[in-house]
């Protein structure tokens, strides 16, 4: 049996853009646009609304600043059948620069936050869903929240937010089921009138599982990329996901055949996924961005090395 009220968020081309600076061609964009259309996902999140003014576009690919002329060139001839997502990150763009959803190609903003600014999270989506977008909150680094904090931030959220999903996120791959057990459980109990979502990182191998798990505990909105692309250990596997799913709106086939023509191509080229650096950052609820300093080094296969240096910085 399948969950009606489910929906899958395809985020291959933000979050593995993480890896490349967004240097993805238009093709290979236009290529993962397509087959979300034909799998008939939910939601494709094209990448971040990012200030021109903070990031340079010498520096950056087109769908770091996701501007409408960028997201054109992405949909011109294809039938859009999916929604188009981009995330916000705070202080990172103007709110008041974006034109009404019913003028945009954009019809989802989700906006990342720490639990600490949580109030201008509040403040900004509430501004984003002013001018009609459906909008989430993505709650980052959910294993570092002081458990009171994160309750009062969670309660503030479900009165003073128009957020209409808040986002459970994984963000150092360290959490196991039975703890995206009990999140899902206080998110509820917290924010009745929310609909939540998941996003899991997969540096234990564990990004599958723990979606899994968070669908039995009734969280509907799901987090997925092709191939399980993305930064350092990569993310849910969009096509394993699917499978699990069982619903016959979505096709598979779509997404496997663009594995064959163009994600083993990148995946020789952008490394990402279960390796043990980022198995060590995981098991020690750290953020990768060490492992992935290592993984440019001549000796990143030094794990032990690695390993004792991580416990010992995590100790000071």
């Amino acid at each position: 049996m399948y969950r009606q009220e489910i929906k899958v968020l395809d985020c291959t081309i933000r979050d593995g853009g993480l890896m490349n600076n967004h240097q993805f061609s238009d093709e290979l964009v236009r290529k993962v646009y397509q087959a979300a259309n034909d799998a008939h996902i939910d939601y494709i999140e094209l990448g971040y609304k990012a200030d021109e003014s903070q990031f340079s576009r010498s520096e950056f690919g087109p769908m770091k600043f996701c501007s409408e002329k960028d997201i054109e060139k992405v949909v011109d001839g294809i039938e859009k059948k999916v929604k188009i997502s981009v995330m916000a990150d705070i202080g990172r763009f103007d709110p008041q620069s974006v034109i009404p959803c019913g003028e945009s190609y954009i019809d989802m903003f989700r906006v990342a936050s720490y639990v600490k600014d949580i109030d201008k999270a509040i403040d900004l989506v509430n501004k984003l869903n002013g001018k009609g977008y459906e909008t989430t909150i993505n709650i980052m680094a959910v294993s570092h929240a002081r458990e009171r904090e994160l309750d009062e931030a969670l309660e503030q959220v479900e009165k003073e937010s128009a957020a209409n999903v808040i986002y459970l996120v994984d963000s150092f791959g360290a959490l196991y089921s039975e703890q995206i057990a009990y999140l899902a459980k206080k998110y509820k109990e917290l924010m009745p009138s929310k609909e939540l979502g998941i996003h899991a990182h997969n540096n234990q191998q564990l990004a599958f599982a723990n979606t899994i798990e968070s669908i039995i505990n009734n969280i509907n909105y799901l987090d997925g990329t092709i191939y399980g692309i993305g930064r350092a250990a990569g993310n849910c596997p969009l096509e394993l996901l699917l499978g699990f799913l069982k619903n016959p709106k979505y096709d598979i086939r779509p997404i496997i055949k663009i594995i064959g023509t163009d994600f083993l191509k990148i995946r020789e080229e952008i490394e990402w996924g279960y390796i043990i650096p980022y198995m060590i950052t995981g098991t020690l609820d750290v953020h990768p961005r060490a492992g992935m300093a290592l993984m440019k080094t001549e000796n990143k296969n030094g794990y032990l090395e690695f390993y004792e240096k991580v416990v010992n910085e995590a100790n000071v």
